[in-house]
């Protein structure tokens, strides 16, 4: 015995059907490899960043494998070491200023190079917390980053710290420069001026 479908089953059937088909012809998401994932695994850099000592650094060339170098560590002399290159100079310049420099140095190679320098790991901003804090240590600085903010990164004062006598040692050409912070003023009353921006190398005391 044969039966007949209702009308609206057989439609939404086709419908199905129909978009089973366009299912299978849209192209799929693939997943970034090889340069393409490098890149997106660079960290986030400050306008005013310039390489040092410590970074770790990866330096691809697209069409020349053979020179690239995945993962490299500036040296404390500032230097980095790359397949046929050698020694190049990395720190105090901008990853587009290295990267300028090792195409320039690659030409004696290869025709035409294309290297991108991309910024893994920072190691050489760091700024430092010690005392009666919760976490103390270095602490990367990667961005705009106040002696507040850096309080919460470290987990915030001990219990039954006031914070009234915290202060911020700061090293600039040879001269040594001391911040007063109090905890309480910045909090409870907005004095903001004493929440000055960090440099690399300041340190934070919580006596």
């Amino acid at each position: 015995m044969t039966r007949t479908l209702p009308f609206l089953t057989v439609f939404a059937l086709s419908l199905g059907s129909a978009a089973g088909a366009v299912d299978a012809q849209a192209p799929q998401a693939v997943a970034p490899s090889g340069a393409a994932a490098a890149v997106a695994a660079g960290v986030p850099l400050a306008p005013d960043y310039v390489i040092g000592p410590d970074d770790v650094l990866s330096i691809l060339f697209w069409r020349d494998k053979d020179l690239s170098a995945p993962e490299v560590t500036v040296r404390p002399d500032g230097k980095v070491t790359l397949p046929l290159l050698n020694d190049v100079q990395a720190a105090g310049r901008t990853p587009e200023e290295l990267g300028d420099a090792i195409r320039e140095a690659a030409r004696k190679f290869v025709e035409d190079p294309n290297p991108t320098v991309i910024v893994k790991e920072i190691k050489s901003r760091r700024v430092f917390i010690t005392g009666r804090i919760e976490k103390p240590g270095p602490y990367p600085l990667n961005g705009k980053t106040t002696i507040l903010q850096l309080i919460a990164m470290a987990g915030g004062l001990r219990e039954f710290v006031d914070g009234k006598n915290i202060s911020l040692m700061r090293s600039e050409k040879d001269r040594q420069s001391v911040f007063a912070f109090n905890y309480q003023d910045v909090v409870k009353k907005g004095y903001i001026h004493q929440n000055i921006e960090l440099k690399p190398g300041d340190v934070v005391v919580v006596p």
